[in-house]
């Protein structure tokens, strides 16, 4: 799971295996599988640094060489 701020600044985890695909539209948009959208603060880069941290950190890449 990785940590987000929602617009409010209410702190909440998301599965980055539900993220079909991510928007900046200007804020952040995330879109996920179950077709829920969700805005976050975090910019498009830090969202996908802590996806690549968190698959990193699970071992996800391993799988992909």
């Amino acid at each position: 799971m990785i940590e987000l701020t929602q617009l409010s600044g209410k702190v909440f985890w998301v599965n980055p295996h539900q993220i079909e695909y991510i928007e900046k539209t200007p804020d952040t948009m995330l879109a996920m599988l179950s077709g829920k959208r969700i805005v976050v603060r975090e910019e498009v880069e830090t969202v996908i640094d802590r996806i690549v941290e968190y698959r990193k950190r699970i071992g996800a890449f391993k799988n992909e060489e």
